[in-house]
């Protein structure tokens, strides 16, 4: 199938390179000519693993295009994603104003010659369906008022599931594909357009290998088809969950730390519990990126527009709000005055495997330790750069590596629990810190590792101490996921 994906973000650039891979012929759109001209070249505008060699293989095949003009693509295409971006305004509602501009500009080009499916693939509040198709028409109108009665089109939501740092995974093998569509006709299409990836007949990337689970012949991804506005909700209702329960498990990790119980052992055992689960049960610093708490901010504004004010979700903006002080709370137990001191952080990036800040832990945590008197240090495999151009003026010290990061610094703070700390030599580290404290913000690394490599360790909602022996069998830690979209 013609595919049009309207915006080059984080969203869009994923969705136009796994349907190109897919074996439809997409054309990605941007006003933006520099950012056209790095994918051109092969050059992705956000760092995702897999995501360059999935475009280059695109580009070889001929089964992608970057161009800056709508028009001529959109009266070539069957279906048109809207993927651009949805900002919060200070009102905590989302700016329409870019989705406004694409769907006029979609009614524009638009010719009589086929049947098309105009898609909502941005995280857009409830009764953007509505919206997005009467711009649509507005456009036709404007430009073809001779042909308004005589074009054919259909409006569907596809919201996306995306994790930051494993979208090609999560694009590829799904979950599930949500689609609100209000007639069948546009149903139909969009199941035509998820074929492949359904039915998974397609060649797995060898950078992104098929799950176990899928790898049976009659295996299928599920297909949920719903109304607009329920696919709408379906976003919304998902990330203010996931978010809920990140906080669930910080408001349990304050209490661990009070009654001396250890949140990695709590979360272990309520998260084997079926009707809870493992997943986004890690306390730490508290969520960020671009997702939660801008879709729970929007979804506080639809509610209050018809009259209901949702405190759970209130309740999670304010729990996650002041998990970002518990870092800076720490660090004054450990080292009482702040003012002088150097700290170092290990990650700036708000999860690992991207580049993205939005709304990342670090950049509030470095802020207010700046505002104390405090010199920082940072460090971080992927997100410096992406911090030097976004926050010129932030007075942080920027680090070749880890090591450089702790050198005769009073204490050293995981911000961002990187695959490759894993493997950091600890003893070293603490012997080239003036102060061999660590707050470690993510819980990534064993207590007693820590202790024994001469750290004076602080996690969070963790025991100081723990009984001898390892529990039960089962008893892992929770797997840290956390999702991302716009």
């Amino acid at each position: 199938m013609r595919v049009t994906v309207i915006g080059t973000g984080y969203v869009g650039t994923v969705t136009g390179a796994c349907l190109a891979y897919l074996g439809h012929r997409v054309t990605c759109v941007d006003t933006d000519r520099s950012k056209i001209e790095k994918l051109r070249r092969g050059e992705p505008p956000i760092y995702e693993p897999g995501l360059e060699e999935l475009i280059v293989f695109a580009n070889e095949h001929g089964g992608i295009d970057f161009e800056t003009e709508l028009e001529s693509s959109v009266r070539e295409s069957d279906v048109i994603f809207i993927a651009v971006g949805t900002p919060p305004l200070p009102s905590g509602e989302s700016n329409l104003s870019y989705l406004e501009n694409a769907a006029r500009g979609i009614g524009a080009a638009m010719d009589s010659s086929r049947f098309r499916v105009v898609v909502n693939k941005s995280t857009v509040p409830v009764g953007s369906g509505n919206l997005v198709e009467a711009l649509v028409r507005e456009g036709i109108g404007e430009s073809h008022p001779d042909l308004s009665g005589a074009v054919r089109f259909g409006v569907a939501s596809n919201p996306e599931f995306l994790r930051e740092g494993s979208a090609i995974h999560d694009s590829l093998y799904p979950d599930r594909i949500v689609v609100g569509a209000d007639d069948p006709a546009t149903l139909e299409m969009m199941r035509q357009l998820y074929g492949a990836l359904i039915e998974q007949q397609f060649i797995e990337p060898s950078f992104a290998p098929r799950p176990a689970n899928l790898q049976s012949a009659i295996r299928e991804i599920p297909l949920v088809a719903t109304t607009i506005t329920s696919a709408e909700m379906i976003k919304y209702s998902a990330n203010a969950f996931l978010a809920l329960k990140i906080g669930f498990a910080n408001e349990m990790a304050n209490i661990c730390e009070r009654v001396g119980a250890d949140v990695t052992e709590v979360m272990t055992g309520i998260g084997l519990d079926w009707r809870i689960g493992r997943g986004f049960l890690n306390a730490g610093i508290g969520w960020g990126g671009s997702c939660f708490g801008k879709d729970i901010s929007s979804l506080l504004h639809t509610a209050a527009e018809y009259g209901y004010q949702a405190r759970i979700l209130e309740a999670s903006l304010a729990v996650n709000r002041m998990q970002r002080s518990v870092v800076i709370q720490k660090l004054q137990e450990k080292l009482y005055i702040l003012k002088g001191r150097t700290i170092a952080l290990l990650g700036l990036a708000f999860k690992p495997n991207t580049d993205d800040l939005r709304d990342a832990p670090s950049l509030q945590i470095a802020e207010k330790l700046i505002q104390m008197g405090v010199r920082v240090r940072v460090y971080d495999p992927v997100a410096m750069n992406a911090c030097r151009e976004q926050y010129p003026d932030l007075r942080i010290t920027y680090c070749m590596d880890a090591l450089s990061a702790a050198d005769r610094a009073d204490a050293l703070v995981l911000v961002t629990e990187w695959p490759e700390f894993a493997s950091l030599n600890l003893k070293q580290l603490a012997g080239r810190m003036n102060q061999a404290v660590l707050i470690d913000g993510r819980n990534f690394f064993q207590p007693r590792q820590a202790r024994e490599a001469g750290f004076e360790y602080a996690g969070i909602g963790r025991a100081i101490s723990r009984p001898a022996g390892n529990g039960h069998p089962d008893a892992r830690p929770v797997a840290a996921a956390v999702p991302s979209a716009d």
